[in-house]
């Protein structure tokens, strides 16, 4: 089984803190959906006939798609590809963007399941970030999407926002489950060079939020989410009892994945593609029949790596047994590292499988750099 994931490249404005390859121009937004359309029919092969077991359309904001242009890319897919009959189906968006008719045309498509980006419900924070959207917007989103019958929503949340103390994130995450929602993504808010919190923290106009305000408000989040009831299956992911999100959970365990889109990666196990970030130029490239993507041919010791890396994050943890079938991991070496390396109380065993503790989230990518060989 394998995952399709569409990167639709635009957005109306550009939040503050997003890196994420976009555009707001849309003059460009009907020959993108035509070009996406050819990429898909042209990367037919890639996942040698898998069945997708997951679509997820991300971005960017894809739901400034029409309902004819989604229609259009699902001919596509549904032309080139198996779907499985009960494959999650994903779409990424903005609370402003919802309507009770917006929410019915996605469905007809087969959409059955909404990642709204909330990320605070607090409006000087949303105006800090740069949203479109008012928390008013995004409780509404969220009801009339289950007034419409759509019961597998997630939504985005961010922390380490600066502020006097935690009484906004507090409110954050009680809003959050008061809404009968089946999952939660909640990331700590990092500033990435190329964006304008960078240009910011640069001149000196932004400071970091304090690694310790950080550890707190994650602390906050992760008691929170289990006294609702929430399951903490990956560092940043909790959901409802069966709610995980499929298509990301493939990601962090290694199965394929085809990209379709500018700046959008794929995966088949021995090598990794990523289309150019660029849409005139990729437009141009698939209207010309061209290569769009540069190729990456990953070692062993890469595979590894990556697989320690994604695998610690989540609950299933990272499986020694299948370490063991690749030929330059030694087991006994591996295992005398985190010994002498990683404090007992930061990680933990449990036959074959290495899982992190409460304390060892916190310090994740600190551990895992030091298992990588």
């Amino acid at each position: 089984m394998s995952g399709l994931y569409i990167h639709i490249p635009f957005c109306k404005q550009a939040c503050h803190y997003c890196d994420f390859h976009f555009s707001t121009n849309l003059k460009y937004k009907a020959s993108m959906v035509n070009a996406i359309c050819k990429e898909i029919a042209l990367t037919k092969d890639y996942l040698n006939g898998e069945k997708l077991e997951s679509i997820y359309f991300g971005g960017g904001t894809p739901s400034l798609l029409s309902s004819s242009e989604l229609v259009q890319i699902f001919e596509a897919i549904h032309k080139f590809h198996k779907v499985e009959d009960n494959a999650e189906i994903t779409f990424e968006s903005n609370p402003d963007d919802s309507t009770p008719l917006f929410i019915k045309d996605i469905m007809s498509c087969g959409i059955n399941r909404l990642s709204i980006g909330i990320q605070s419900f607090n409006n000087e924070v949303l105006q800090f970030l740069h949203r479109v959207h008012d928390s008013e917007q995004s409780q509404r989103c969220v009801k009339e999407a289950q007034d419409a019958g759509l019961h597998n929503i997630s939504i985005d949340l961010i922390y380490g926002i600066q502020s006097e103390n935690h009484e906004i994130w507090r409110n954050d995450l009680e809003l959050a489950t008061k809404l009968s929602l089946q999952h939660i993504s909640s990331y700590c808010l990092t500033i990435e060079p190329k964006t304008v919190f960078g240009k910011w923290l640069k001149d000196g106009t932004l400071k970091e939020v304090e690694e310790e305000f950080a550890a707190v408000q994650f602390e906050m989040l992760t008691a929170h989410m289990e006294k609702s009831d929430f399951a903490q299956y990956e560092i940043s992911n909790f959901c409802k009892k069966g709610k995980m999100a499929v298509h990301n959970s493939n990601y962090w365990r290694s199965k394929n994945y085809l990209g379709i889109g500018p700046g959008a990666h794929s995966y088949n196990g021995l090598s990794r593609q990523s289309n150019v970030s660029n849409n005139i130029k990729y437009i141009r490239s698939i209207e010309h029949g061209e290569k769009t993507f540069e190729i990456e041919e990953l070692s062993e010791q890469v595979r590894i790596n990556e697989y320690i890396m994604t695998s610690l994050r989540t609950i299933w943890g990272c499986d020694l047994t299948y370490l063991s079938s690749f030929l330059s991991f030694n087991r006994k070496i591996f295992e005398n590292n985190i010994a002498t390396h990683i404090p007992s109380d930061l990680i933990l065993k449990e036959g074959d499988q290495l899982k992190l503790t409460s304390k060892g989230k916190l310090l994740a990518d600190e551990i895992t750099s030091k298992l990588f060989l």
